[in-house]
């Protein structure tokens, strides 16, 4: 499912719409993309946890040229699937 198939779904099933449903969508993700830049973690219970870790700076072999080259450290995003959506997926 992508973006637009998620208004879709959002306008059957509410009946707002689509500009409106579009909006929705927009501020949901840009809510959860500068909380996760602020470092902070967002919870939906039942569906999960989307949060930040630190990944450690590291030395990795380049495969073309067999080179090795530093990655450095970074932050990236982590999702923890909830105990409903997990027994959901797995019916």
């Amino acid at each position: 499912m992508n973006k637009q198939a998620l208004i879709a779904k959002i306008v059957k099933d509410t009946g707002i719409t689509k500009t409106a449903a579009g909006a929705a969508v927009d501020s949901l993700i840009d809510g959860i993309t500068k909380a996760l830049k602020k470092g902070e973690s967002i919870t939906f219970v039942g569906f999960g946890t989307f949060k930040t870790a630190q990944r450690k700076a590291r030395t990795a072999r380049n495969p073309q040229t067999g080179g090795t080259i530093k990655i450095p450290k970074r932050r990236v995003v982590r999702f923890t699937a909830g105990k409903a959506l997990k027994l959901t997926v797995n019916k």
